[in-house]
């Protein structure tokens, strides 16, 4: 076989290579030669093992095409055929590498079904966890010469940056997670010899960054830039177990709109001493909007509910062109649910989300599983350090944020608003008073 690879591996490179945990992951910092590493050890594993079945990706197409695909053309054709429509490399000894991406959060449905020997997460840390547990179901195979693997390269930052940094920096496990399966490589750009000796500027150039980005891209240090936008929330204080919500309490809800991304509807209670309880979540994708307002009423019964605030596209008309269409908010005052528009103004909202959860005004039933789960994964945006990343799943926050700034803001701690109170944490109130958890 006449197929040159170009490019020696580094020692840091090396022990990736021979790493043989059930996850595996390389990088830290920038420079490290993460990509390089990722695509050989995928085509030495295709060219050792017949039929092996490999899906390599990144979390967009056009890093995909920049990082791999054009890469792997000039090195593997044409003793590698290469079909572009299916974005698949298949070696002469029926091995296939298939490339691809995960742009939205549902594109990881893509792969149900499907069975891959190896996967690989390209810049880990920007796929959610979610996906990330997701693709997990996907590495299996019946082979007896060779045990399922994944593995990923990562920087720190991103809306992955928590999941990785538990799993392979920190060595939290949960359920029936093992820290035999967990190897994580640590790399910087000064273990990366070829690219100091190319490009000796790009390390002046990670040395003239702000602190906490120079800690994080140049000496790969997962705390300088944790990258959680509400570092306020704490599952302790801020989710707790339903309670019985007294009928004269206020009750309110708030809507993110989504057809394809999904939907998102909160339902709030106001408490005497100034809280906010969110006790009530749906969380649907591909439902139309009437459908949409008819399971609200369902699930509202004979709650009484003073508004429902809704995202500023619930009056964008639809509709062919030159002829207007009913909107969103049209269609649902037609089923009996109003909508007023919500207060989008997004820094002034996270603003105010955080100042509930530092004063401890915001409350959470852990039943409410799409908003606990997504709250503490908002990171923020690298352009807007005031804004969350676009690339975050938001839309049970974007709801909480339309909701508590429909809110008069509340000034004072809430234990001084109005006695006695009630505290679901506490346990000394009793059914006497009302108040029994469910």
């Amino acid at each position: 076989m006449n197929l040159h690879l170009k490019g020696v591996p580094n020692l840091k490179q090396q022990t990736f290579f021979n790493a043989a945990s059930r996850h595996i992951a390389y990088g830290g910092a920038r420079g490290g030669g993460k990509s390089w590493a990722m695509r050989r050890k995928f085509v030495l594993l295709a060219f050792r093992y017949p039929n092996l079945q490999l899906l390599l990706l990144r979390r967009t197409l056009p890093e995909l095409t920049e990082n791999h695909v054009r890469p792997l053309l000039q090195e593997l054709t044409p003793t590698v055929k290469f079909n572009q429509t299916q974005r698949v490399f298949l070696f002469p000894n029926n091995s296939r590498i298939k490339l691809g991406y995960c742009d939205k959060e549902a594109d990881v449905y893509q792969y149900q079904g499907q069975e891959y020997d190896v996967i690989g997460l390209e810049e880990a840390t920007h796929f959610t966890e979610a996906q990330m547990q997701f693709l997990t179901t996907c590495n299996r195979s019946t082979r007896t010469d060779f045990t399922p693997r994944m593995y990923y390269t990562c920087n720190p930052g991103g809306v992955g940056h928590a999941w990785v940094k538990r799993l392979f920096i920190d060595c939290k496990y949960r359920n029936a997670e093992r820290g035999e399966d967990y190897t994580f490589i640590p790399a910087r750009i000064t273990d990366n010899p070829v690219l100091m000796s190319a490009d000796p500027q790009y390390v002046h150039a990670l040395e003239n960054l702000p602190e906490h980005l120079r800690k994080s891209h140049l000496d790969g240090d997962w705390d300088a830039l944790a990258g959680q936008y509400f570092a306020e929330f704490s599952k302790d204080k801020h989710v707790c177990r339903p309670f019985q919500i007294p009928p004269w309490w206020r009750r309110f809800r708030a809507m993110d709109w989504g057809y394809f991304d999904p939907c998102c509807v909160l339902w709030f209670a106001l408490s005497p001493d100034g809280r906010i309880i969110v006790y009530r979540e749906l969380y649907e994708r591909k439902l139309l909007s009437s459908e949409v307002a008819k399971r609200i009423k369902s699930l509202t019964g004979e709650e009484k509910i003073s508004y429902t605030t809704a995202s500023p596209d619930a009056w964008q008309q639809r509709g062919i062109k030159g002829v207007e269409g009913e909107c969103i908010a049209d269609v649902f005052s037609h089923e009996g649910v109003p909508l007023i528009p919500a207060d989008n103004a997004r820094i002034n909202g996270w603003q105010r989300v955080r100042e509930c959860l530092g004063q401890e005004r915001l409350l959470i039933f852990d039943t409410c599983q799409n908003l606990v789960r997504t709250l503490p994964q908002l990171v923020f945006d690298s352009a807007a350090l005031e804004d969350v990343s676009a690339s975050c799943e938001d839309h049970a926050p974007e709801a909480l944020r339309y909701g508590l700034m429909s809110r008069p803001r509340l000034s004072v701690a809430p234990s001084l608003v109005c006695e006695p109170v009630y505290d679901p944490f506490s346990t000394a109130h009793s059914p006497k008073n009302g108040y029994t958890t469910l």
